[in-house]
C-alpha cells in the first residue's frame, strides 16, 4: 500500500490511508452507540468538565506563566518586528527615509 505517510512499516492503523482510518473509527464509534457505551455531554456536563479541566491546570502556576508570556510574545511580535525593520533601514533614526 503506497501512500503519503512517512515511516518505514506498512503495518498497522497509522500506516493505512486516510479514508480507510475513518472508516474504521466510524465503525468503532457506531458499535460504542449501539452497545451504550458512548456518551455525549450535555451543554451543562461540558461546562462543568470545562471549568474542572481548568481548575485543575491553573494550580500548575510555571505553566500558567509559561503561556501568559508566549501569548505576551505573540501580541507584540508584530511591533517588535516594526521595530526591527526600522533599525535595518538607513536614514534617520526614526527609520524614515531622507528626501
Amino acid at each position: 500500500m503506497n501512500n503519503s505517510r512517512s515511516g518505514s512499516s506498512n503495518r498497522g492503523f497509522a500506516s493505512m490511508d486516510e479514508a480507510k482510518q475513518r472508516a474504521i473509527a466510524a465503525k468503532g464509534g457506531r458499535a460504542a452507540h449501539a452497545s451504550g457505551n458512548a456518551h455525549q455531554f450535555s451543554p451543562d456536563e461540558a461546562r462543568v468538565a470545562g471549568r474542572k479541566g481548568g481548575e485543575a491546570i491553573s494550580q500548575d502556576r510555571q505553566h500558567m506563566a509559561t503561556i501568559g508570556r508566549e501569548g505576551g510574545h505573540a501580541r507584540h511580535a508584530g511591533t517588535r518586528q516594526q521595530q526591527q525593520q526600522q533599525q535595518d533601514m538607513p536614514g534617520k533614526p526614526d527609520g524614515s527615509q531622507q528626501g
